[in-house]
């Protein structure tokens, strides 16, 4: 089974939603709650934790994102997650803690937060240091080329789509096909 962005994006919307109805995490005490988001499909619903908070399997409690109890990786799952989801202001305080902010993912994600909030520059400006570390990302081309099409720049969205094309070796990569979209005026 091929996962793509669009499944990401449904599942973690689904599990945000179910974590919404879980009962009593709200009343944890412990930074648990439903006004957050979720960090991806690896964490049940009733793990959904408020703004600035992420939830820590070994303690089995959401903790302050900036606590020390995770790592960059598990932070940057869980922003990641968090992006893709939905929750931008939520994904920026998750990835803020990453201690490693040279990361093309890392700086990737909160380029893509950036632009989903409507500062498209500021997110472009991250997409461009992920492109520094990791030129061959597909999904970083794919939203600095959403990026510029939101911004009016057409033909650099169309650089954007031909080197998809070349890192691809075709037409048929999913990244190719949401920016020839977003080209095209189709909703993501």
């Amino acid at each position: 089974m091929t996962i793509t962005t669009s499944w990401v994006k449904r599942t973690a919307l689904a599990l945000i939603c179910l974590g919404a109805m879980a009962p009593a995490w709200a009343a944890s005490g412990s930074g648990g709650g439903s006004g957050g988001g979720s960090g991806g499909s690896s964490m049940p619903p009733q793990q959904v934790c408020n703004k600035g908070w992420v939830w820590s399997k070994p303690l089995q409690r959401c903790v302050k994102a900036n606590s020390g109890s995770l790592d960059d990786k598990q932070l940057l799952e869980q922003g990641r997650a968090l992006a893709l989801a939905g929750y931008y202001e939520n994904a920026l305080a998750v990835l803020d803690a990453v201690q490693n902010k040279n990361d093309a993912i890392v700086l990737t994600y909160i380029g893509y937060s950036h632009r989903k909030m409507g500062d498209v520059d500021v997110g472009i400006g991250y997409y461009k240091q992920a492109l520094a570390i990791d030129p061959n990302n597909l999904n970083t081309r794919e939203y600095l080329g959403e990026g510029y099409v939101s911004a009016g720049r057409v033909e650099e969205a169309k650089l954007e789509l031909s080197t998809i094309e070349k890192l691809c070796g075709n037409r048929s990569c999913e990244q190719y096909g949401d920016l020839a979209n977003a080209l095209a005026g189709k909703p993501e």
